[in-house]
């Protein structure tokens, strides 16, 4: 094992993989900061009912990309073309049918949906239009994460980055230009996020005209086998996605009931501004999948083991710099999203930022961890520690917590969560070490699957 390789290869994989999820991230700011501008408090709140939507159709995304890529990738090494790219078209069928699911959604039942998510007179009309838009552009959205993920197991890191940076900043002019000189409001802001993806398909599609692909769609039969396979490896990313958008409408069912409106706005910001810190980690995460994907292919534990050591060591360098910054600059990230110099939002969401970002190095380790297990093909330990981060163990804390600290028990429900979830996965990480050391000594036949 050359560590110099493998430290290299890491760096490369990693540096445009966080490049990327930033890009991706910021562009949600972007949207965040215009609306603000444009749209005000009710604008802010309008969006953040409309979160959860965009959290199911961008998780079952990244699940078929996921679970799709790093099949690809284990297979890659050891099997012929077809078997690859009978995975690649099963998950673009898997695609297809999901997408339509959110099409019928948004022609029938948008309206429901808004009012289910919580949205009251004062704010339905804006979240409906942006929730009804985004739900008719699901394809895009999902097909771009599957193109994304599958890139980046093919060797072509750098230009699934353009796709995502090129998506991001056409989000950010587009936003510009629909909100304000256009005056579209919350439909022009949603019509801006549903082009995106289209353009970063574009990019990427350089990768197949050029004939640089190592998977394409075949005549072949549908296979449940295929697509069981692909969903169970990665359904952890799809129960990470829905349970933020879960964990969205049940903290603002109690913040509505704590502070109304504005502290739903101020949760928004704080929600809006951790997506990049998650961005950070799942770029780390993300960068060192194929690799570790790659190494297992090739049963090289070594390898593996000195990758996730690598990815651990980032997270934690990462987290550290972010809260840093929050706790330094927290009411300058705040006033940033506060254009009406709102006083209420802007100590709400100052002193939220400050509690809810502890959770950052307990966060960076399950996400991390997570990918790790998706990476050996053990989706069971990696959706145990999505399921519990998402919505197990978060929810009761934050009825807990509110119940008794108010606002600050809501914040402090992240990180209490997470920590918990944290030592889980280390006793999962553990179980799961020791069983590869027997097996790889011929005392043990069976590992945690």
């Amino acid at each position: 094992m050359d560590k110099s390789i493998l430290r290299s290869s890491f760096m490369k994989f990693t540096l445009l993989n966080i490049i990327s999820s930033l890009g991706l991230s910021i562009y949600i700011l972007a949207d965040t900061y215009f609306i603000a501008k444009g749209e005000g408090a009710d604008g802010l709140a309008s969006l953040n009912l409309a979160l959860p939507v965009f959290g199911f159709i961008n998780g079952s995304g990244l699940m078929l990309g996921m679970g799709g890529g790093s099949k690809f990738s284990i297979l890659y090494c050891n099997t012929e073309r077809h078997e690859t790219d009978a995975v690649f078209t099963n998950t673009i069928i898997a695609a297809l049918g999901i997408a339509a699911f959110f099409e019928i959604l948004g022609i029938f039942f948008s309206a429901p949906l808004t009012s289910i998510l919580g949205a009251d007179e004062s704010v339905f009309e804006k979240a409906h239009s942006y929730i009804r838009l985004v739900l008719l552009c699901s394809p895009g959205f999902i097909l771009n994460n599957v193109m994304v993920c599958f890139m980046r197991n093919d060797s072509a890191p750098k230009l699934a980055m353009a796709g995502m940076l090129s998506s991001s900043i056409s989000n950010i002019i587009l936003d510009y230009i629909f909100i304000f000189p256009m005056n579209m409001g919350m439909f022009g802001a949603a019509l801006a996020t549903c082009i995106a993806p289209l353009i970063s398909m574009a990019v990427m599609s350089i990768h197949i005209i050029t004939g640089w692909n190592a998977f394409s769609i075949r005549l072949v039969k549908p296979s449940w086998e295929i697509i069981r396979n692909i969903v169970s490896l990665g359904f952890h990313s799809f129960v990470s996605e829905i349970s933020g958008g879960v964990v969205i409408i049940v903290f603002n069912f109690i913040i509505y009931r704590l502070l109304g409106n504005t502290g739903i706005a101020a949760y928004g910001v704080v929600a809006n501004t951790a997506i990049v810190a998650s961005a950070i980690f799942t770029g780390i995460s993300c960068g060192a999948q194929p690799l570790m994907c790659k190494y297992h292919g090739k049963n090289n534990d070594d390898a593996c083991r000195y990758l996730l050591r690598l990815t651990f060591i980032a997270a934690a360098l990462f987290s550290a710099a972010v809260y840093a910054i929050v706790f330094i600059y927290d009411s300058t990230i705040v006033s940033f999203f506060n254009d009406s110099r709102n006083a209420e939002l802007q100590t709400i969401a100052e002193k939220g930022m400050k509690l809810y970002f502890t959770s950052l190095p307990f966060m960076g380790f399950n996400i991390v961890l997570s990918v790790y297990f998706t990476s050996h093909e053990k989706p069971v330990p990696a959706q145990l520690i999505s399921v519990l981060r998402g919505t197990m163990l978060l929810i009761p804390a934050a009825f807990i917590a509110s119940a008794i600290g108010g606002i600050s028990g809501v914040w402090l429900s992240v990180p209490v969560s997470e920590l918990l979830t944290a030592i889980t996965g280390a006793v999962l990480f553990m179980h799961f070490s020791e069983e590869q050391w027997l097996k790889s000594r011929g005392y043990y036949d069976h590992t945690v699957t």
